[in-house]
């Protein structure tokens, strides 16, 4: 599918703010207040976006959100630098500014994204309804939801990881938890993960990530285990209290979710993951967003195209 378009700047504005929940698990909710955020003068600054003018399109859905001129984009809302809704319904993270360069992409101003939060555990059924055009929310490409949704992506990869104390030195991956209390939250993949006999550690399981940060900084656990994606999130809420180890032990890839069936959707999407890639807009977005967290900014994976 061929896009033709010409350009206007539009600025994507975001507030990061911050909480999390699981990517691969049952959800937490939100339970921290905001400390900080992006925005500082010495902080880096997020990108604007061209918006395209007259995007042709053989898209059944971009066909249709173009003619309504809003296009719908499933998020999360409580991911610390990934997908956040503050008191004021402001949105921000670094999902948040994938879903608005891809949108630019496609023809969409912000004004024209319509963001829906949306839990984990209806993500394919909402796609598959049409409630939304697109998802944008650590949204991991496996066999099984092949099966039932589209990908565009990936356009980043996670991966389980471990969230520790800024000072401790002793945890430098999977390997070093012998003895050591981790905590996740329960029916999560990195939980099932760390709690092979071969890891040694032990498990502490709470029904959301802001208990185990917490527990964490009150030193009842050694370390936080989910997407390293996530726990980036935490660390740059406090980059002198945490740090992410930087050791991932399972793969993450995330994706934009879609109809299954809307291959020139796929192609568009993925289009603008690698247009912007290119012009430098992904890695800006990253170091204004989860790169905050301390961690290094690394080049997005290959796109799978089908």
């Amino acid at each position: 599918m061929k896009l033709r378009k010409s350009a206007t700047a539009v600025a994507a504005v975001a507030v990061l703010a911050l909480t999390a929940t699981a990517c691969g698990g049952d959800s937490g909710t939100a339970g921290d207040k905001p400390k900080g955020g992006a925005g500082g003068k010495d902080q880096p600054k997020l990108p604007t976006y061209s918006v395209a003018k007259d995007v042709k399109s053989d898209s059944p859905t971009l066909k249709a959100a173009t003619k309504a001129g809003k296009i719908a984009i499933g998020v999360k809302n409580d991911q610390p630098y990934l997908g956040f809704q503050d008191t004021d319904n402001k949105r921000s993270g670094f999902d948040v500014e994938i879903a608005k360069m891809v949108a630019a992409s496609l023809g969409f101003s912000p004004s024209q994204i319509t963001f829906k939060t949306i839990d984990s555990g209806v993500r394919e059924t909402t796609i598959s309804k049409g409630d939304v055009d697109l998802y944008v929310g650590t949204y991991t490409i496996n066999p099984e939801r092949k099966k039932q949704v589209g990908f565009a992506g990936p356009y980043f990869m996670a991966g389980a990881d471990l969230l520790v104390r800024k000072d401790d030195k002793a945890i430098t991956g999977p390997d070093s938890l012998k003895g050591k209390k981790v905590c996740s939250i329960v029916g999560s993949t990195p939980l099932q993960e760390i709690k092979k006999p071969k890891y040694g550690a032990k498990t502490v399981e709470l029904s959301k990530y802001s208990e185990c940060v917490q527990q964490l900084l009150n030193n009842e656990v050694d370390a936080v285990t989910t997407d390293d994606a996530i726990l980036k999130g935490y660390a740059a809420q406090r980059p002198t209290k945490l740090k992410v180890v930087g050791k991932p032990f399972t793969k993450e890839p995330y994706g934009i979710g879609m109809k299954k069936d809307d291959k020139a959707l796929q192609e568009a999407v993925s289009d603008a993951v690698e247009e912007h890639e290119k012009n430098g807009d992904y890695k800006k977005a990253y170091d204004a967003t989860l790169g905050l967290s301390g961690s290094g900014y690394s080049a997005p994976p290959a796109l799978e195209r089908d």
